[in-house]
């Protein structure tokens, strides 16, 4: 079956621009209602841009806000923050928080001298 997006429906109901985000895990056993942190997560840090214009089209931009917003960022990259921040007019507060956050982490860290 075809998607809006002209992508092909798995058995999973998840775009077929997927997979290969999901190599550690089963993709045919995924399941949007049970899985979604992990499909989204997985979609914002590594995905394609068609699979993040799949995620949109699917889920919606208020959507992908709450969720971005519910999960403090969710480790993206300040260069990924910045975009989300102007697409989905994210709270330019808010962002700084998360990336000031994600610097001090210890796994940015681990380059640091």
């Amino acid at each position: 079956m075809k998607l809006k997006d002209g992508s092909l429906a798995n058995p999973t109901g998840l775009s077929d621009l997927l997979p290969s985000l999901f190599w550690d895990v089963d993709f045919a056993n995924l399941d949007w209602e049970a899985d979604r942190d992990l499909i989204v997560g997985r979609i914002l840090e590594a995905g394609s841009w068609p699979a993040v214009r799949w995620l949109r089209s699917f889920w919606g931009d208020q959507a992908v806000r709450a969720w971005l917003e519910a999960h403090a960022g969710a480790r993206l990259s300040p260069r990924q923050l910045r975009y989300w921040e102007l697409v989905l007019n994210l709270p330019p507060k808010e962002v700084e928080e998360w990336i000031a956050r994600a610097k001090n982490s210890l796994w940015e860290k681990r380059f640091q001298p």
